[in-house]
């Protein structure tokens, strides 16, 4: 399921025609050779783009393709992505240029809690801590790092392709010249939701063509994925204590950090089923029900325009003697996800044997805390929201869409749908 990056006019400039015809030729080619001269010339043009703050050319150029030719529209997705991640910078040390890349890593952590999840500043002494942590346990040898001094909540995030090749410049400088890293952050509100995902963002600086990860170094390629995981639990390990200062009152999971879209994408997919376990956990303690007293109502959610694509599945919770639907939450699709199936991005589940399809992953993540009462709903509905506080409505049993009530007697919180 793919999607433009925003709704933009689809006026072309010079530049954004050239964006197309050049991500249009790489689809094309018939060698690496051809393909590696026009991807630089795309980067290039790309690279004059974000330095200039032209997003509105690289959209319009996006949503021309996305309705015209998908393959190229993936290839220029992928080219922006990279160039806004990732920098190549010559110094001049010692009157000799040396070439460096920069890439910026998104360390994701899975967060849940019945209370408010924090986001914000990180104290000196954590960041130095952390930051010790992530250049010991999952940089190769010499990488330089900065991280920025602050836990990112999705909502402050940088929104564009422009505004995360900035930071990615500035704490890639930050990361070679050894320099704190300041940064102004607009801080928008955050809606509490009962698990979300909250990030560390790095900037890592190597000398060009140099690993970047542990893992990568020629000592340990031919064991990748033995090393690569147990850099993870180096990280998990070492990290978890420190990161839990920040997130007191949470669970916390740290997941393996990753180039920034990736690593975002994986954290994405990852905090779905982590949502389903904590509105369980929170529905059977405000309720003072057992799991199995729990109904589940999955029913998948599209555009009105679409007449068959699922966009996300809405999971209603009731009492099994009920229709009404106390709590809900939603189980977004992204990627090339779709209701038949799967296929994996990134490298956090390569070792799994078979694709489930998101529906089964759904139903194998209740039945696994205990909700075995689970009806599905086989039509599509329309994506509806409350028109008064914005809410997600849910299909009820009957397959009527309602807002998700607490009974009148429950506690009251301050637990979003997620």
């Amino acid at each position: 399921m793919r999607r433009p990056s925003k709704d933009s006019s689809l006026k072309l400039s010079a530049e954004g025609q050239r964006l197309i015809s050049l991500a249009q030729a790489i689809v094309q080619v018939g060698s690496r050779v051809e393909e590696r001269s026009l991807e630089q010339q795309l980067d290039q043009t790309l690279q004059r783009l974000l330095k200039s703050n032209h997003q509105d050319t690289i959209d319009n150029a996006l949503n021309v393709l996305f309705k015209d030719d998908l393959l190229a529209y993936d290839t220029l997705t992928e080219a922006v992505e990279a160039v806004s991640e990732s920098s190549y910078m010559v110094e001049l040390e010692d009157g000799t240029e040396q070439r460096y890349t920069a890439l910026l890593i998104a360390a994701p952590v899975l967060a849940w809690t019945r209370f408010t999840i924090p986001q914000g500043p990180i104290p000196a002494d954590l960041l130095s801590t952390l930051s010790a942590h992530f250049g010991a346990h999952l940089l190769a040898d010499g990488v330089r790092l900065a991280m920025a001094p602050h836990l990112f909540s999705i909502d402050q995030l940088p929104r564009s392709h422009g505004e995360l090749y900035s930071l990615t410049h500035k704490l890639a400088q930050a990361a070679y010249k050894n320099l704190p890293v300041k940064l102004q952050l607009k801080a928008p509100d955050t809606v509490p939701f009962l698990a979300d995902t909250r990030y560390l963002l790095v900037a890592v600086v190597v000398p060009h063509g140099g690993p970047i990860f542990r893992w990568q170094e020629p000592a340990h390629q031919n064991n990748f994925q033995a090393e690569r995981q147990a850099a993870l639990e180096q990280w998990r390990t070492q990290a978890t204590p420190n990161v839990s200062r920040l997130l007191p009152g949470c669970g916390i999971e740290l997941l393996l950090p990753e180039a920034y879209y990736v690593g975002c994408r994986e954290a994405d997919k990852l905090i779905r089923p982590v949502s389903i376990r904590a509105a369980v956990h929170y529905l059977t303690n405000t309720l003072g029900c057992e799991p199995g007293e729990l109904r589940a109502v999955i029913a998948g959610f599209g555009e009105e325009s679409s007449e068959a694509q699922v966009d996300e599945y809405r999971v209603a919770f009731t009492m099994r003697q009920s229709t009404d639907v106390v709590y809900g939450i939603v189980w977004p699709l992204y990627g090339q996800e779709d209701e038949d199936g799967t296929p994996v991005e990134g490298l956090m589940n390569v070792a799994e044997p078979a694709q489930r399809t998101p529906l089964d992953e759904i139903v194998a993540c209740l039945n696994e805390i205990g909700i075995t009462h689970i009806k599905r709903h086989s039509e599509r509905f329309v994506a509806e929201y409350c028109d008064d506080c914005g809410a997600p409505l849910f299909a009820d049993p009957t397959g009527e869409l309602v807002h998700a009530e607490m009974p009148e007697d429950a506690p009251v919180g301050t637990e979003h749908f997620h």
